[in-house]
């Protein structure tokens, strides 16, 4: 009885297969370049691997099927992409907002929040949330990028001179307690060191998962994945990050609902005007982002799930990509000492001319120190793919795709094409002065994305790297002890190493 149930499963399996490759929709994917595909398992099989053999799996089909191949699951075709033309056809159209089933996987952690809806609802949810960005609100919030800057800086020198350090749990607390401070007007420091590793311990475990997940869609189905032991692990992290976030989001409400509410405007105000209420003892209560989204929620504009949703996105968006291009970049200046000399030197001059201090003017006239972290973010992208489900037809490298194919965005392989990035593995800052940028595809660099749907939180992202960056380099000098070279990426969300990335801090006044 079981084999002849198993023998059917068979033969539908097999005339799927059939059907789906030699109709119409498998005759315009097989027409595009790509590894041999075999029969009920397309190639998944390929992609049964380790999270650093996927990336150079991915990384070696990208370079050999340039600029576009398809690959096939069980059920439907990937198209990959990587050329900027491609690229600008997918990120630069309206109707290819609609991100992929690939997002799905992350509607248990996130929801439906700015990260994974389309259309109306993803309208609305930026509608609320970009006030929190306006220029006023950032200059309010260049005050916590130095003050947690300053923290980091102070707690390196209390280590006594030279200091070696793994970079990625080193700043990802530090990223993380900015996000917190700024988006959701809360602090972590009294809640201890161990608060906060738990927490990313369970967003880097997920991330595991995640890809694990990815590259097995007989798992796709949520109540699938919830009978098998990732699926149950999945389960009580979820309870770690959704725990934290509850807790932010009611300790936050409660602020508002013992002071009547009257916080909850102001975001165009000037930011020299606090907002403090001393009966309360709470000392510069900025507005955040999570104000933006409780008021909406008295205006019946986003429920309380829907408020969840966006404090999870932003918790993990907004450190985790910041401290990776954080890592990454003092990893690129250690390699290359004439280069860190220059940037802290153009740092130095400017907070000589501010009383020895960092401030938002002085932080846009840091141009040498942002080209770096562009050419780093260029080479080591925070989110190196992202992918989307164009809702129309498209024509890609001269392939046509039917509406609503998945397309895969290989950012990082795009930012190291040697046709617009000639000798594309050498760090050179100057790759973005205004007269080599002249004509350059402006598609040919998308590390926040680009077109509708790019980083709502770029400037932001860009003012912390760059006061951070900028009072380390003021105080230290950094020298390698990881090098960029021997690094074995894993797949991951963001960009990721296998391994610790160390680098030495060494006081600069020890030196002298």
């Amino acid at each position: 009885m079981i084999i002849d149930i198993l023998l059917v499963i068979g033969v539908v399996l097999l005339l799927h297969f059939f059907i789906l490759h030699y109709g119409k929709l498998g005759r315009l994917i097989n027409s595009i370049p790509g590894p041999q595909v075999l029969p009920l398992c397309g190639n998944l099989l390929s992609f049964q691997l380790s999270g650093d053999e996927l990336w150079k799996t991915v990384r070696r089909l990208n370079n050999q099927y340039y600029p576009i191949y398809r690959l096939w699951t069980v059920m439907f075709p990937m198209i990959n992409i990587r050329h900027p033309n491609d690229i600008e056809v997918i990120l630069g159209n309206s109707k290819s907002t609609q991100k992929s089933l690939v997002y799905d996987l992350l509607i248990p952690w996130f929801g439906t929040g700015l990260l994974t809806s389309a259309g109306r609802k993803w309208q609305a949810r930026r509608k609320i949330l970009t006030p929190a960005f306006h220029f006023n609100v950032l200059q309010q919030f260049v005050e916590i990028f130095i003050e947690e800057a300053e923290q980091m800086v102070k707690g390196l020198k209390d280590e006594g001179g030279a200091v070696v350090k793994d970079l990625v749990p080193f700043v990802s607390s530090h990223t993380l307690n900015v996000i917190c401070e700024t988006a959701m007007g809360t602090s972590l420091k009294d809640r201890g060191a161990a608060f906060q590793r738990r927490y990313r311990n369970a967003v880097e475990e997920m991330g595991n998962i995640l890809v694990w997940r990815f590259v097995k869609p007989w798992l796709y189905n949520q109540y699938i994945f919830n009978l098998v032991p990732k699926g149950w692990r999945q389960a009580k992290l979820l309870k770690i990050l959704h725990g934290v976030t509850w807790q932010i989001i009611g300790e936050r409400k409660k602020y508002h609902e013992e002071t009547d509410g009257r916080y909850l405007t102001g975001f165009h105000d000037d930011p020299s005007k606090k907002h403090e209420d001393v009966n309360l003892g709470i000392r510069k209560k900025r507005l955040a982002m999570l104000d933006l989204l409780i008021a909406a929620h008295r205006n019946n504009q986003i429920d309380n799930e829907g408020i969840r949703e966006e404090v999870d996105t932003f918790m993990f968006r907004g450190h985790d990509t910041t401290a990776m291009s954080i890592c990454f970049t003092i990893m690129l200046l250690a390699e290359h000492e004439e280069i860190q000399k220059r940037a802290r030197a153009e740092v130095n001059a400017i907070m000589q001319e501010n009383g020895g201090k960092l401030t938002m003017s002085g932080l846009q006239c840091l141009s040498y120190l942002e080209r770096c972290i562009k050419e780093s973010l260029r080479l080591y992208p925070s989110v190196p793919f992202i992918s989307r489900l164009p809702e129309m037809e498209v024509k890609l490298s001269d392939y046509t795709l039917p509406a609503n194919t998945v397309v895969h965005v290989h950012i990082l392989d795009l930012h190291r094409d040697p046709y617009y990035w000639p000798n594309p593995m050498v760090f050179d800052p100057d790759r973005f002065l205004p007269e080599n940028m002249k004509g350059r595809h402006p598609y040919a660099y998308v590390p926040f994305s680009a077109g509708p749907r790019n980083c709502i939180g770029q400037r932001f992202a860009m003012l912390e790297l760059k006061t951070t960056l900028g009072l380390l380099l003021h105080n230290f000098y950094f020298e390698p002890v990881d090098y960029l070279k021997d690094v074995r990426f894993a797949t991951d969300l963001t960009i990721r190493a296998a391994h610790p990335l160390r680098t030495r801090f060494v006081p600069i006044e020890s030196t002298c």
